[in-house]
């Protein structure tokens, strides 16, 4: 049986900026993922998330700041450049946009509150009925691209990295934890879950977690008709009903829905885009993104794990730390999430909402 002070379980984003940082931290550290590097069976996968200041709750805006210095540190450790600004655009009365642009400004963000007329003149692909919110930190992220650099880094601070490896159970002792893979046990002093839709079966009878929600969301990509940089965008319509975003990725804009998933489980789930997700797509293409041909280029599945509140999971139980930056909208918080877990690997407390 090997020994290290802390274990990873999971290397999507989450895990490994939970990795980076707490091998940065100089602690031995063995990180395990059940399948290959950029798999597409959980929620990591592929090359465009959204990264933006944008929101209604004072709590998030100023972590987004936080995520966005830590972004640009991973990108100077790097070497390479992980977020692509674009600016980002926020409309529909659900937004809020001028309560919204209040309150960035109160965190420092040089946000714009910009009419519905002005907004069609910058932007000519979307179509507004209102006001927009600009955000000028705006970025898309890489995810891929990002998850190898964090892997690499932790790798080269002397991070053991075990990629086809499933942890098939966590077992608490006097000392710390267990973890049974087949490849062998290990035992670490601390165990940072990072596992996604797997983290609630994982953690089954260790952990008192919130309801965990596992569905499976679709987005589609479509072609640009007229030339010139997309922001990323971002529509709430009403409270309860049309909720959706839009984000350059390559050649294309990737559309999406933030609801209307199907409720699966991460072994279950069957890949499978639901028909009428993709009719809602091409209806809101039609009507809202003049800009982009609505014939769907490509289309794919991925997974959310959201609690009731859409708030994070950061928190320790005993020497499990739980790391589930989940509901849709954790990949902005990438590096920060992995501080976030290495302080609570450091015996620091967790912040108050994402207690468990």
């Amino acid at each position: 049986m090997r020994h290290v002070d802390v274990a990873v379980v999971g290397l999507g984003l989450a895990g490994a900026a939970a990795a980076w940082a707490v091998s940065r931290r100089g602690q031995s550290v063995a990180a395990f993922e059940a399948y290959a590097p950029a798999h597409r069976r959980g929620s990591s996968h592929g090359h465009a998330r959204i990264f933006r200041r944008a929101y209604l709750d004072p709590l998030y805006v100023d972590l987004t700041g936080q995520a966005g210095r830590l972004w640009d540190r991973l990108s100077d450790e790097a070497g390479e450049p992980l977020l692509a600004h674009t600016g980002g655009v926020d409309h529909g009365p659900a937004r809020e946009p001028a309560r919204m642009a209040d309150l960035l400004r109160e965190h420092g963000v040089a946000a714009e509150l910009v009419d519905s007329r002005e907004a069609a003149r910058r932007w000519p692909g979307i179509r507004f009925e209102g006001p927009a919110v600009y955000d000028p930190e705006g970025a898309v992220i890489d995810p891929e691209t990002a998850m190898a650099a964090m892997v690499r880094l932790a790798a080269t601070a002397g991070a053991h990295v075990a990629y086809d490896t499933p942890v098939r159970a966590l077992d608490p002792d006097a000392g710390g934890v267990r973890i049974r893979t087949d490849a062998g046990t290990w035992h670490a002093q601390t165990v940072v879950v990072a596992a996604g839709a797997w983290t609630g079966p994982l953690l089954d009878g260790l952990v008192p977690l919130p309801p965990l929600t596992v569905t499976q969301q679709q987005v589609f990509l479509f072609s640009p008709v007229e030339s010139g940089p997309w922001p990323t965008i971002v529509h709430g319509e009403s409270a309860d009903g049309l909720d959706m975003y839009a984000l350059p990725e390559g050649p294309y804009v990737k559309v999406g829905e933030h609801v209307n998933g199907t409720v699966t489980t991460a072994d279950t789930r069957d890949f499978t885009v639901d028909p009428a997700a993709r009719d809602r797509a091409v209806a809101y293409v039609r009507s809202r993104l003049p800009g982009l041909d609505p014939v769907p280029r490509s289309e794919l599945t991925c997974l959310y794990t959201s609690t009731p509140s859409e708030d994070f999971v950061l928190d320790r139980h005993g020497p499990l730390v739980v790391c589930s930056a989940c509901s849709g909208h954790g990949a902005k918080f990438t590096p920060l999430l992995g501080e976030l877990a290495a302080d609570l690997v450091d015996g620091r407390p967790p912040i108050g909402r994402f207690a468990l």
